[in-house]
């Protein structure tokens, strides 16, 4: 699936399945009859074939002990049941209760069987049957089988005759999994039309759906509403900040990161990298690349002293860029050297090795170029091209033909390597 960076969080992590209920407990006349949750159902309900009250104890006891998470009490009382009842309503609730002990246990792959089969016995009221029919389409989801759920949704709805704005949030997760993001927004909107306190999920679902679907400034509207409701929220602040750098927008990135670095809300570290990117973005876009490299230092410096970025390469070389993007070659050397010691490639030192270029090193700059060469770079002819310089500028002449004879080697620098050599009569 195609889902963007940026929002396979908010789908994904954010939505934990849960059983729909707890299992329904045999008969008990001796309690008032609840109002019946599916009055219009399509479906005659069976007469119930459950007369023994020993076994009708025992069911309730294992049901009881699926409840209260006693795995092995649950299967040693109600396997007999399904293994030997003559009641089907008794072996139907008695695979209930085992789909659940399996899914609670992790294996929803060994629920849905056991699930079907309950289904498929048919014995049972219309009350118990749809509660487990639904139960099936959310094990379906939790298993990615997301059109088998979207399959069980809509014959749940057919039977039962029933409306839920749950039922169509678990549907615009499902559709949004399979990239049907007009269907997806489509029934995540409908299941805020049934409610007055919607799931935060399904805003999540929604605001990823309008993205993907090239809605892109109605999810940053929105994702900017959620976060104005609760502006110390991390997880809010998280979804509008990265809702509109994916649009591009990065003033009003930068000023809801801000808001949450002032408020307290700016927490995680990804977010912290974030704002600093953005001022980065911002300055390569049209603004001002000194003030804008010395606005995402002041952040990271600041995001350092609280704890919140931790030293990394990947960090400090994020520094040293901005650094050298606004001008400040000094700083850069300074990041990019912290951060040289931590990497596993070339990559930084190369850029370091560019900074004392810049500042007219050359033998640092030589020194950094070659180290980071010999740990490996993508850009290997552009190192070997800058490392030549360096040698012609320290009157190394030998050196520098050398390695700009492997500048020449790359597809990316050889014509200017060659043309290099070719005047230096090599």
């Amino acid at each position: 699936m195609k889902h963007t960076t940026l929002f396979t969080m908010l789908a994904g992590a954010a939505l934990a399945f849960t059983v729909a209920a707890a299992p329904v407990h045999a008969t008990d006349t001796s309690k008032e009859k609840p109002a019946a949750l599916y009055p219009n159902a399509t479906r005659a309900e069976p007469k119930l074939d459950l007369t023994s009250t020993k076994e009708q104890k025992a069911l309730n006891e294992g049901l009881d002990a699926v409840n209260s998470g006693d795995k092995a009490k649950a299967q040693q009382l109600l396997q007999p049941i399904v293994d030997n009842s003559k009641s089907k309503y008794a072996q139907a609730i008695a695979l209930q209760g085992l789909a659940n002990v399996a899914y609670n246990s992790g294996d929803i792959k060994g629920a849905i069987p056991l699930l079907q089969k309950a289904i498929a016995n048919g014995v049972m009221p219309n009350d118990t049957y749809f509660q487990l029919m639904y139960e099936l389409a959310q094990m379906y989801a939790a298993d990615q089988q997301y059109q088998a759920s979207l399959d069980t949704i809509a014959k749940w709805r057919a039977e039962g005759k029933r409306e839920t704005a749950d039922s169509y949030g678990l549907a615009g997760m499902d559709y949004y999994r399979l990239e049907k993001y007009p269907e997806a927004i489509a029934a995540i909107q409908k299941a805020k039309s049934l409610t007055d306190k919607p799931q935060d999920s399904w805003n999540q679902i929604l605001m990823a759906s309008y993205a993907e679907s090239g809605q892109g400034a109605d999810a940053a509207k929105m994702a900017q509403a959620e976060y104005e409701k609760n502006p110390t929220d991390s997880s809010m602040l998280h979804n509008a900040s990265a809702v509109l750098l994916q649009q591009q927008d990065y003033a009003d990135a930068i000023k809801v990161l801000e808001q949450g670095r002032a408020n307290g809300a700016l927490k995680d570290e990804g977010d912290w990298i974030n704002l600093v990117k953005a001022y980065l973005l911002q300055a390569q876009n049209g603004g001002d690349t000194k003030s804008g490299g010395a606005k995402a230092l002041a952040v990271f410096d600041d995001g350092v002293a609280k704890g919140a970025i931790k030293p990394s390469a990947s960090n400090y070389k994020l520094a040293g860029d901005a650094a050298m993007i606004g001008e400040d070659d000094a700083k850069a050397i300074g990041y990019y050297r912290k951060g040289s010691p931590l990497a596993t490639d070339g990559e930084l030192d190369v850029s370091l090795g560019a900074a004392y270029f810049q500042e007219q090193k050359f033998s640092d700059a030589r020194k950094y170029l070659t180290q980071g060469i010999a740990k490996g770079v993508k850009h290997k002819g552009r190192a070997y091209m800058m490392l030549a310089e360096s040698d012609r500028q320290l009157k190394d002449k030998p050196a520098a033909v050398a390695a700009m004879k492997q500048a020449a080697k790359d597809p990316e620098t050889a014509a200017k390597a060659e043309d290099w050599l070719r005047k230096a009569g090599k």
